[in-house]
């Protein structure tokens, strides 16, 4: 973490959103990451998203556990609710506050290490519970933290800094959020901001869980030739599957697109995804055919990019237990503690 602030003083000519902040009033402290480093890449992508939402700051809450990655939410929306966890644990405490907190908007960051190794377990159950988040993994195949050791998500075959070669097989978070449950699932690279902010516009807003897998360089220790995570490999091997442009449910709004074939998918709160197809006959709306996708792409070295799935009147965690609208933090006594008389009426019916 770090405690060198940022300068208060704005510009007078920064133009204000509805709420009348400024693109500088969702920034954070000073970044202490590397320079050039992807992390601060999608930092940046997640205060743009958040400027152009009109998103109230107090409303958010941002979680993380260890590693590079999980420093990156002090760098971003430092007037928002913030909980730094130990390794691995982000999604259980993520899913305790949504549990008490409905009112909320909860958006977990999270590494390759922190989610695909020692929190591979929490990252399912917070998936397969259908927890209404934005869940984005800074997927850099390294452990940077402790000196570029390969990381599970670093594919076979791929060399590290010093030339040793990953003989084990790689974990797709990706595929992996696709069988578990989740409702959105995406993926983008740190270096494509027209791509990533719209991804993360439409997630927040996505009702469920929403999944990210940003593979995100790191300048240190995974950007040379023979990774399969550096900068000039996803340029080189990036199979975009559509364009995204996210629309907020307001006042009509109209968009020149480019040449194409355009899909329109209305989600449950009024919001619209317009996806200009650049793959024939991809359909972001089935899963099977999502899967087969990525596993097809996978075998050809490529990395697939963009809305994978999308599933528009998704359920999320409160829908399944059928909790009250209000939050369970602002429930008073009266309805805490129903009585004897429900207490006996409960008891009755198990008898």
């Amino acid at each position: 973490m770090t405690y060198i602030t940022k300068p208060r003083l704005h510009h007078p000519l920064l133009q204000p959103n509805a709420l009348g902040f400024t693109r500088r009033d969702y920034e954070g402290k000073v970044s202490t990451l590397c320079a050039g480093c992807g992390h601060d890449s999608i930092s940046a992508a997640i205060i743009q998203a958040a400027y152009e939402l009109d998103l109230p700051p107090h409303r958010l809450a941002k979680l993380s556990g260890i590693g590079c990655s999980s420093k990156t939410p002090d760098y971003f929306l430092g007037n928002s609710h913030g909980f730094n966890s130990v390794h691995g644990r982000m999604p259980s405490v993520l899913t305790g506050a949504n549990a008490a907190n409905r009112e909320l908007i909860y958006l977990g960051v999270s590494g390759d290490g922190d989610s695909a190794s020692i929190g591979l377990g929490q990252f399912a159950h917070s998936i397969r519970r259908s927890v209404n988040m934005t869940y984005i993994v800074e997927n850099n195949g390294v452990y940077g933290l402790t000196k570029g050791q390969f990381s599970a998500t670093s594919d076979p075959g791929s060399k590290s800094k010093r030339g040793v070669v990953n003989h084990d097989q790689s974990i797709d978070l990706v595929g992996l959020a696709l069988q578990l449950g989740a409702s959105f699932v995406a993926r983008s690279f740190s270096g494509d901001k027209a791509q990533l902010v719209p991804l993360i516009k439409a997630a927040i807003s996505h009702k469920g869980a929403s999944f990210i897998d940003v593979i995100s360089p790191c300048v240190q220790f995974n950007n040379h030739v023979g990774s399969t995570k550096s900068f000039d490999y996803v340029r080189e091997h990036n199979a975009a599957m559509n364009r995204l442009d996210f629309i907020e449910p307001r006042a009509e709004i109209t968009v020149d697109y480019a040449p194409g074939e355009v899909e329109v998918v209305k989600q449950h709160d009024g919001s619209i995804l317009r996806l200009r197809k650049v793959a024939p006959d991809y359909d972001p709306t089935d899963k099977i055919s999502a899967i087969t996708h990525l596993q097809l792409h996978q075998m050809r070295g490529e990395v697939v990019t963009g809305l994978l799935y999308v599933e528009p009147d998704a359920a999320d965690l409160h829908d399944h237990l059928h909790t009250v609208q209000t939050p369970l933090n602002q429930l008073d006594d009266a309805e805490l503690i129903p009585g004897s008389l429900a207490l006996d009426a409960i008891n009755d019916s198990l008898r």
